[in-house]
């Protein structure tokens, strides 16, 4: 099989290109990605691209499309968060240019990473599985450009029924080698990681809906390798146990639970982003306490999968990264930008560059 991905970089992509490695069935992989990195990896060539290049990536993308078995897309833009012309570009107007190279190179096979932020707010007391709304939550742009691709994909299998679509629906995506990435996308310059101890956080706020499932990177990597090598379509919930509360957040930070109205969080929250000291938006904020619960039963069931890494093991991955400042050789997840954190103050914290 040959496979092409679409935003190989990244902290799912870096793990996809390692478990096609080893992969029998797989013969070669085409990362492609804005940024190429500086790296080897068995049956793996690298190619540049940006989805919002409007006049030449679908042309470009539909030769590097010939031929393959299945395109695999996770290129995704979550900052500027300020900027959401950009980010629509890229993901939604990236995406539809995507699709238009995938019908015309007639692969077989599309895998898109759509996200828990796709689904309507839902119920926090019981999961929901594949058929629950995927309206996303509006005002965030995050949540509102996932549901919107959503939309996309039904055009498009419409449009192209031959064509085997697998649509990954993950919680919240963390693992030690993501960590110094995510830190820059969603918390910012100013948490350091000598500061991410579980001794220096006695008291852990709990709230209204503070309830979300998280799985690791490489559960999501093994999902996609079981989409592309197993005859399957349509969509998969993807999460490990447990469901993460404040009580989890308290037995692994050491810290006792104490109610705060959620009101009071956001209006702090929003402070922070009007003085551009965060990256996360209050509305992204809104989208999470709503997000509903997965049911992962049609993904073990159909897929085959289940995830070996537990929520909590996951989310230990994660601040002990933040703490180390861990990442990964390619250039969304490094652990240093060049400038430092001088250079995301400048350029980042949600706005654009």
């Amino acid at each position: 099989m040959r496979v092409v991905i679409v935003g190989a970089t990244g902290n799912v992509g870096t793990a996809l290109v390692r478990a096609l490695a080893d992969e029998p069935a797989v013969t070669s992989v085409l990362g492609l990605a804005r940024r190429v990195p500086d790296r080897e990896v068995a049956k793996t060539t690298w190619a540049p691209v940006d989805l919002r290049d409007a006049e030449h990536v679908e042309a470009r993308l539909r030769g590097y499309f010939e031929g393959a078995d299945a395109v695999v897309h996770l290129a995704w833009l979550i900052q500027p968060a300020r900027d959401p012309v950009t980010t629509w570009q890229a993901n939604v107007l990236g995406t539809t240019r995507l699709l238009n190279a995938v019908a015309a190179a007639r692969v077989p096979a599309l895998l898109q990473s759509s996200s828990v932020a796709a689904y309507a707010p839902g119920p926090k007391d019981r999961a929901v599985d594949e058929s629950w709304p995927t309206h996303g939550w509006p005002q965030a742009a995050y949540s509102r450009e996932k549901a919107y691709v959503e939309r996309l994909l039904d055009a498009f299998e419409y449009r192209q029924p031959t064509v085997r679509v697998v649509r990954m629906r993950p919680g919240f995506v963390f693992s030690r080698h993501a960590a110094a990435g995510q830190r820059r996308l969603f918390a910012g310059p100013l948490v350091f990681g000598p500061l991410v101890r579980p001794e220096l956080l006695p008291l852990m706020p709990d709230m209204r809906g503070l309830r979300f499932q998280v799985v690791h990177t490489s559960d999501v990597a093994e999902a996609f390798r079981l989409g592309i090598t197993e005859p399957v379509r349509g969509a998969f919930n993807l999460a490990a146990e447990p469901v993460v509360d404040a009580a989890l957040l308290g037995r692994l930070f050491e810290a006792r639970p104490v109610t705060l109205p959620r009101p009071l969080v956001r209006a702090a929250l929003a402070a922070a982003w009007r003085l551009r000291l965060t990256p996360a938006s209050p509305q992204l904020f809104d989208a999470f306490v709503r997000l509903p619960l997965m049911d992962r039963t049609r993904a073990a069931e159909v897929l085959g999968w289940r995830p070996r890494v537990s929520a909590e093991d996951a989310l230990l991955e994660l601040v002990g990264g933040l703490r180390d400042g861990s990442g990964a050789h390619t250039p969304p997840l490094e652990p240093r930008v060049p400038g430092g954190r001088a250079t995301e103050l400048a350029t980042g914290v949600g706005r654009a560059p």
